[in-house]
């Protein structure tokens, strides 16, 4: 009776303690990450008598977690895709709704701009259309400057969001710590401490929403944790950090140190995964590139009206003013040189462009060993080849300063150069930007409308007396004139190209080209079929000026019919260069290939601006592909998580009844046993 007392009674004991278990599984059904526990029982020792060993009850001999470090390893890493990809999804729509919107975009005012020279072009001594060019212009240098400032302000986003991620994987990771010390204390007496490790799962799972990390478990149940590529954040229960701050070589651009006691070590490009990893693959490769490409634009835009007006004359027939401001002004070049944080000099480098139609959208990294200069493109990390001269001769004793200049291993210049004043300290390095800040600092600084040079410099015309009908066309000047010199085209006017007609057997007649003294021309005759359209090619030189003319002539000239080139001394009408600016719309100006000769390599401002919008609108449509891939892979995992691990109501429910009925009969037996008890001593009454 004693021994069925004992069976009874071990019954109700792990009866009572199952029904504890599944209390406990019920109540925290909404915990996070909690795994679903059961009880494993197991009988007593057996007792022997002599008919055999009699059982003796039974005993518990675990409280089972049910999990699975495979399916939470899959959780673990579906968190920190998806957190990555939503990270980089919500910052690129952001930057796709700004540049492809009709009203934030830059083609609205580019087209407006463009519209209001082929407007004023029509008219060039209008006033009113030429004051309506000065408004377009400052209307698209502030969009650039707003769609910069925008940008701009998503990167100072992105680095508070960075610094606000480094907090959360500092504290989590402190936590894991602590719950790895807890637990490989609570595990010294052989069982394993379920809630504990739940807890700690789930501040794994929660630091790969922020980073990606790799997990390691060790012997004594704590789990190591790597960030990056290796660094360790956890080991056992001693933390290392994670600080985001200002950059050695940018400090607009907030890098990610891994800090390990006294050492110091930048992760940032080794960072992948989680929200961080997310925010700074955003930045590298869609930011980064787009402000340059925009600063590019904007360095194209003025580059080129600029120096177009500078080839023609105002209304007061003086040389064109520039219409953007210079953007080789030098506190603006030392703006595009960053030094690094570790440089021991102060040198601060200028740099100037120098061809904005073959600038890159990429920074370039400058390194100064002691004696020789290295520099590489860091967009796709090719090496460039450094040339240096020594400007203005004769240099300094230290031979400063010094002009570099930089070409691709294609021989690809690339549009800019360096001006170092003094020698930089052994192992300086140097940040170099050149189209980063275009857009942001673009400005329109004409404010007369009568200074647009819109008529062009030269203009031919037939003698009146000529007996022919040849007709000249009006001169177009081929090389850039920098700068232009009104008094060299005074010079040499009138020149003078006098016909002579074929003689037979020949079919083509001569223009012979006559000038005042000290002019040259080449070549002296020009070759005309009469009849047919002809193109006139010529180069004068007058003074330091040296021009590449052509013009068209067509007709039957008269041997000894005269025309004439000359200064376009009162071109109040003339409105030739104000179409060669409208024209600038469609020339490919923009990402030229000075390699590629007798094809256009480059592209037209819509189009440069297009591709950018392009380029940006496929990433967006791409990561929001991305991110319902990773979301359902990330549910899927979860899911599958869940089906294992978590609690099921009803299963639950179905145990409480079952381990009711298990306790109702245990303690049944123990009333059999009394009863039995009481049958006994009745019968000695």
């Amino acid at each position: 009776m004693a021994d069925l007392l004992s069976i009874g009674l071990s019954g109700l004991a792990a009866n009572k303690t199952s029904l504890a278990v599944t209390g406990h599984n019920i109540t925290n059904v909404n915990t996070p990450g909690f795994s679903r526990q059961d009880t494993v029982q197991a009988t007593r020792n057996p007792q022997f008598s002599g008919a055999g060993y009699i059982g003796s009850g039974t005993t518990l001999v675990d409280v089972r977690r049910t999990y699975s470090e495979f399916l939470s390893t899959q959780v673990r890493s579906s968190t920190a895709l998806s957190s990555d990809v939503e990270a980089y999804r919500s910052q690129i729509e952001q930057l796709d709704s700004l540049l492809a919107g009709t009203t934030t975009g830059i083609t609205p005012s580019l087209q407006k701009f463009f519209s209001s020279l082929q407007t004023a072009a029509e008219d060039p001594a209008n006033i009113p259309a030429r004051q309506l060019v000065l408004s377009e212009a400052e209307g698209l240098a502030r969009r650039f400057n707003t769609v910069s400032s925008r940008i701009n302000e998503q990167n100072e986003f992105i680095n508070k969001q960075m610094v606000a991620v480094g907090d959360q994987v500092n504290r989590l990771a402190t936590s894991i710590a602590s719950y790895n010390d807890a637990i490989a204390k609570a595990s010294a007496n052989g069982q394993q401490p379920n809630d504990l490790l739940d807890a700690r799962e789930e501040a794994v799972r929660q630091l790969s929403t922020f980073i990606g990390v790799t997990v390691v478990a060790q012997d004594n149940n704590s789990l190591n944790l790597f960030v990056g590529s290796g660094q360790p954040l956890v080991v056992g229960s001693t933390t290392s950090r994670l600080e985001v701050g200002p950059g050695q070589a940018d400090p607009t651009r907030f890098e990610v140190s891994f800090v390990s006691g006294g050492s110091r070590q930048g992760i940032t490009s080794l960072v992948t995964g989680g929200e961080m990893g997310g925010l700074i693959r955003y930045r590298s490769e869609t930011l980064d590139p787009t402000l340059n490409s925009l600063g590019r634009l904007a360095l194209a835009v003025s580059d080129q009206v600029n120096t177009q007006l500078g080839q023609g004359l105002d209304l007061k027939g003086q040389v064109g003013s520039a219409l953007f401001g210079d953007y080789n002004d030098t506190v603006l070049a030392q703006l595009r040189v960053r030094a690094f944080a570790t440089n021991t000099s102060n040198v601060q480098p200028a740099l100037n462009i120098t061809n904005t139609s073959v600038l890159t959208t990429s920074d370039y990294r400058l390194e100064y060993d002691g004696s020789n200069y290295t520099a590489r493109r860091l967009s796709d990390g090719a090496a460039m080849t450094v040339g240096m001269t020594i400007t203005p001769p004769p240099a300094s004793l230290d031979g400063y300063p010094i002009t570099l200049d930089f070409a691709d291993a294609a021989g690809r210049d690339q549009g800019f150069e360096l001006v170092i004043g003094s020698a930089p300290a052994a192992a300086d390095k140097f940040l170099l930007q050149p189209t980063r800040r275009g857009a942001t600092t673009i400005s329109a600084q004409l404010d007369q409308p009568d200074q647009l040079a819109f008529a062009a410099p030269l203009r031919s015309e037939a003698n009146l007396q000529n007996r022919g009908n040849g007709v000249i066309g009006q001169p177009s000047i081929g090389n850039v004139q920098n700068p232009l010199v009104p008094a060299d085209l005074q010079g040499l006017s009138p020149l003078t190209m006098t016909y002579a007609a074929p003689v037979a057997p020949a079919t083509t007649g001569t223009l012979t080209l006559s000038a005042p003294g000290g002019v040259t021309f080449s070549p002296a005759t020009l070759s005309i079929t009469p009849g047919q359209s002809n193109t006139l090619s010529y180069t004068v030189t007058s003074g330091g000026s040296t021009v590449e003319v052509s013009q068209a002539f067509s007709g039957r000239p008269e041997t000894g019919d005269t025309f004439t080139l000359g200064f376009n001394q009162n071109g109040v009408s003339d409105n030739r260069n104000a179409l060669k600016m409208v024209d600038l719309q469609n020339k490919q100006t923009v990402g030229v290939d000075p390699t590629v000769t007798g094809i256009s390599t480059g592209v037209s401002f819509t189009d440069g601006y297009g591709d950018l919008v392009e380029r940006v609108g496929t990433l967006t449509a791409q990561a929001r592909q991305d991110s319902a891939a990773t979301g359902a892979i990330l549910k899927q995992a979860t899911d599958n998580r869940d089906s294992l691990s978590a609690v099921n109501l009803d299963e639950e429910a179905a145990n409480l009844i079952k381990f009711e009925q298990y306790y109702n009969a245990s303690a049944q037996v123990i009333q059999v046993a009394r009863s039995l008890f009481d049958t006994l001593l009745n019968t000695f009454r």
